[in-house]
């Protein structure tokens, strides 16, 4: 009798634990899904946007983007100008590489928002119609470029390098273009683009 007994209360105690823990389970889960819920809609609430007026390669464009968007993203992903490369978003690469106002800047690692109405100079707009810049024509003429990836952030890179008179001396225009990797390995023929560039001016 008393196993009976013992067998019963056994599952009903069960019972009632089962029963408890969905009972006070349920409300907490519905309570964590609405706060997530409710945090989504604040952070998509959160976002804020910005219309970015510049002046690139000599053409007025504005677009309106969310104020953390990058000059680098702005550029590729809103005005179509795919030239800037993204390549670590880092900073490290210099495949981002822009002129805003003549200033060589990495374009990965400032907002876009910071720029408005700045002068950006692209490798898209760095070519007088067909007639490429000297320092473009001066990469082909020493092979300054093998994959071609890094290319665009090099060569305006070095139009800043020379425009800022750091090219005194292959070691000094190193030195002053170090910022910029290529992955290729034709750091010799680039140093001699920019060179041959500088005394040609």
């Amino acid at each position: 009798m008393s196993d009976t007994f013992d067998e019963a209360s056994t599952i009903n105690r069960r019972g009632f634990v089962v029963a408890s823990t969905a009972v006070v389970s349920a409300p907490l889960l519905s309570t964590a899904f609405t706060s997530d819920s409710a945090q989504g809609q604040t952070a998509a609430a959160a976002v804020q946007e910005s219309e970015v007026r510049l002046t690139v390669n000599g053409e007025q464009r504005s677009a309106s983007v969310d104020n953390r968007t990058s000059l680098l993203d702005l550029l590729r992903e809103h005005l179509d100008l795919p030239g800037a490369k993204k390549g670590c978003d880092q900073g490290a690469c210099g495949a981002c590489t822009v002129l805003v106002n003549g200033r060589r800047v990495n374009s990965c690692l400032t907002l876009a928002v910071m720029h408005d109405g700045a002068r950006v100079t692209t490798i898209e707009g760095l070519a007088d119609g067909d007639e490429l810049h000297p320092l473009q024509q001066a990469f082909i003429d020493h092979d300054g470029l093998q994959c071609g990836y890094c290319t665009p952030g090099q060569i305006l890179s070095g139009v800043a390098c020379i425009a800022e008179g750091h090219t005194g001396s292959p070691a000094e225009i190193r030195e002053w273009m170090s910022g910029n990797i290529c992955r290729c390995g034709a750091y010799t023929n680039i140093v001699s683009a920019i060179e041959q560039t500088a005394k040609e001016r």
